[in-house]
């Protein structure tokens, strides 16, 4: 099982909205096939495995990270092909939690007279498609939340100046984590600010990700603003209040989705945003800024995981902008915790990453 874990992560960035899945033939203690989902629409674990295990197949063992499929979607159903192969037993990771499939694959298998075993290594596996399990059941993306800032908290001078306060590996390092989610989300002023191309620049990211998401309100922005111009696959959506016709008439001639959800304390309500980016497919979701949009995320309790990479330099000043805005917390009770916290070196900054943990609410 843990080779079928490697061979799923393989197919990280790639997959979505699928899960990544890796599977493994063994026979006779001996591996025979092995494959991975590569990208959607293409052939899941299950098949590339059969096919390079063969007629070999019979009577062997299939490992694989996540239930079979039972059903008829772009690719055929996984189960019909492991029933036809002759597979004797199936030891999966963990249930699909799709409501599609969601035990209806094991159910399949068994009444194929195939044996099934389960739970191996299933915390691995939940871990792996944390984004798919949390969309599957929740109905909302998972969401991580990147800062770049000062060692004393500041993502810019008093003057406004950001550009750049972490260094190139830290950068690359930002540009690796927008390859791996399926939307970038930022608010209007970080556009107006930095005017970003949102975008992952490096070798292998998909052309059709990150899917950029601006959230304005008021519909302040330009569209014609260097992340909407830019030339890319990628959609881009923004998210307002404003239901004017001919404000949104601008938008849609140049091919960006105009989301206006009802307004909440007069500002669009992220977790109706979210709920809205799951029904589109995009089960991840990277907030990068600002402020603001970072504080109303946390305060929707909607931040699964935080990623702060930190330059040691000090920038001060009573007015400069922090990385959290919002009202703050009145005791320290009040607190949102990081566990499980991982540290490590990008070249002269150090990046602090780790789960998100929320008060109960008795606590607010």
């Amino acid at each position: 099982m843990q080779l079928a874990l490697q061979l799923a992560r393989r197919a990280a960035g790639q997959t979505s909205p699928n899960p990544m899945v890796g599977a493994v033939v063994v026979k006779v203690n001996r591996v025979i096939g092995q494959g991975y989902h590569r990208r959607a629409g293409l052939p899941h674990a299950e098949i590339e495995a059969l096919h390079r295990a063969g007629t070999a197949a019979r009577h062997a063992t299939l490992y694989v990270t996540l239930e079979p499929c039972n059903h008829y979607g772009r690719t055929l159903p996984c189960c019909d092909a492991i029933i036809a192969s002759g597979i004797s037993h199936v030891v999966v990771a963990s249930r699909d939690p799709n409501p599609i499939t969601n035990g209806r694959g094991l159910k399949r298998l068994r009444q194929a007279g195939i044996r099934v075993t389960t739970g191996i290594l299933e915390q691995q596996a939940s871990i792996l498609n944390a984004p798919f399990f949390k969309a599957m059941r929740t109905g909302l993306p998972w969401v991580i939340a990147k800062i770049g800032q000062s060692l004393d908290g500041r993502i810019a001078t008093r003057t406004g100046q950001s550009r750049w306060i972490t260094h190139p590996q830290a950068r690359r390092f930002g540009h690796r984590l927008r390859a791996q989610v399926d939307a970038i989300l930022v608010g209007c002023k970080t556009v107006q600010r930095d005017n970003p191309l949102l975008s992952a620049r490096i070798s292998g990211a998909r052309s059709d990700r990150p899917v950029k998401v601006v959230v304005d309100s008021h519909l302040h922005l330009s569209p014609t603003a260097r992340c909407f111009s830019a030339r890319s696959a990628a959609a881009s959506l923004v998210a307002t209040t404003v239901s004017a016709s001919e404000k949104k008439r601008a938008w849609k001639r140049r091919g960006i989705e105009v989301l206006v959800l009802p307004a909440r304390h007069g500002r669009v309500p992220l977790r109706a945003l979210c709920r809205a980016l799951v029904r589109r497919g995009l089960q991840s979701v990277l907030i990068e800024g600002g402020g603001e949009v970072l504080a109303s995320a946390f305060e929707a309790r909607l931040v699964d995981r935080a990623i702060l990479c930190v330059a040691p330099i000090l920038i001060g000043g009573r007015d400069t902008p922090g990385s959290i805005g919002g009202r703050g917390i009145s005791r320290l009770t009040q607190a949102i915790r990081l566990e499980d916290v991982n540290i490590r070196r990008l070249g002269p900054d150090f990046c602090v990453e780790g789960k998100v943990v929320y008060p109960k609410r008795s606590d607010q």
